[in-house]
């Protein structure tokens, strides 16, 4: 015979259910998700997070966030979200038709960190592949390492049965390096100092004619997670610096610098100029920064402020004595507490329960950078 329920009982089992039943609905729309301790599910990323969808139903952000509250490995859910970027031709940033280094060859990098785990993986210089996030995080669970770069790490993608191609240029990414070569004249053999400046001089120029988005000059997105129990990832992938010198690898796969994830603490990642945020590590400050308390706004303006002061070099520098070029990070607690900070105004994605949105960063500096 089944013993009689009590009354406190029929509620704690209705009240159960009823949290179960909303727990297993979907995406935007729906009731809020329970969020044990206060945690917030959330998903940052730089602004391209929430532009190109290459033909799908989502942006990177969505996709990323629906696969997090659904119950999936948080950086799974992540890299799910940034492979639509890295294979949409649109962006010319990131993955395939990233535009391409001085020698017109798509080298691309990527970063992944796995906060439950304390894991990481990374490759840089990596030709041939659409999705570099996908070989960094081979990287992390199927060797040793941390980062592969360059042949080396082709070869390895290629063991682990990833399709390599021979050119990751589009029409409209050639057609752009084309353009910047007729405009640098290398067959007058400048000095390798006023080469380079030649060399950025015309893409900067090309920026200002509208040929180059400013965002995809210095490419990249990042994207950072936290899901309801608190579990905190990130990646970030790029096919960085437009027109670099073949090899030169930024900050985007370099742990602590275009990404560092602490699992108890939180994630941040960055884009724009690779050399000012290597310099100082700066997704590691913001990190040690948040580990003292600091909001993520506050962790992230500390960071800028180490920026502006290590940019001595009057090269670097505009007619106001301030950065030319701009650094923007993302950055995410393990409380799901979220903030985009930028050395000028700039944007950033964000997907929360009620849904993806752009939002504004937090600039340091007013102006823009060639003030």
């Amino acid at each position: 015979m089944t013993p009689p329920i009590s009354r406190r009982s029929f509620v704690t089992t209705t009240v159960a259910a009823g949290a179960a039943a909303s727990m297993s609905k979907t995406l935007f729309g729906q009731a809020p998700a329970v969020v044990p301790g206060g945690v917030k599910p959330v998903v940052v990323a730089s602004a391209n997070g929430h532009r190109f969808k290459n033909g799908g139903p989502r942006t990177a952000v969505e996709e990323a966030f629906s696969r997090l509250v659904a119950g999936e490995d948080v950086l799974d859910a992540l890299i799910a979200g940034v492979n639509i970027v890295e294979l949409d031709p649109e962006d010319d940033s990131v993955g395939y038709g990233g535009l391409p280094n001085a020698e017109g060859i798509v080298q691309l990098d990527s970063s992944v960190m796995h906060g439950p785990t304390k894991r990481a993986g990374a490759v840089a210089a990596l030709e041939g592949i659409r999705t570099p996030s996908i070989v960094a995080r081979l990287v992390m669970n199927q060797t040793d390492h941390h980062l592969l770069v360059g042949r080396d790490a082709q070869t390895f993608a290629r063991q682990m049965g990833v399709a390599v191609e021979d050119d990751l240029n589009t029409e409209n990414s050639r057609r752009k390096w084309l353009e910047w070569k007729r405009r640098i004249d290398p067959e007058h053999f400048l000095d390798p100092a006023r080469r380079a400046a030649a060399g950025y001089a015309a893409g900067l120029e090309m920026v200002r004619e509208g040929l180059i988005d400013p965002a995809h000059f210095y490419g990249t997105i990042n994207c950072n997670g936290v899901n309801a129990k608190g579990e905190v990832c990130g990646v970030t992938t790029t096919s960085g610096l437009a027109w670099k010198i073949p090899g030169r690898v930024g900050d985007s796969p370099i742990l602590g610098a275009g990404l560092y994830v602490d699992g108890e603490v939180g994630a941040a990642g960055s884009t724009g100029r690779g050399e000012a945020n290597l310099f100082g590590l700066c997704s590691f400050l913001i990190v040690e920064e948040m580990r003292r308390g600091r909001h993520p706004k506050d962790a992230g303006l500390e960071a800028l402020k180490r920026i502006q002061r290590n940019t001595v070099e009057s090269r670097l520098l505009n007619a106001r004595g301030l950065p030319n070029f701009n650094v923007n990070f993302y950055v995410v607690n393990a409380r799901g507490e979220h903030a985009g900070v930028a050395l000028y105004a700039s944007r950033y994605a964000v997907c929360t329960e009620q849904g993806a949105a752009i939002a504004e960063s937090t600039a340091l500096l007013e102006g823009r950078p060639r003030d």
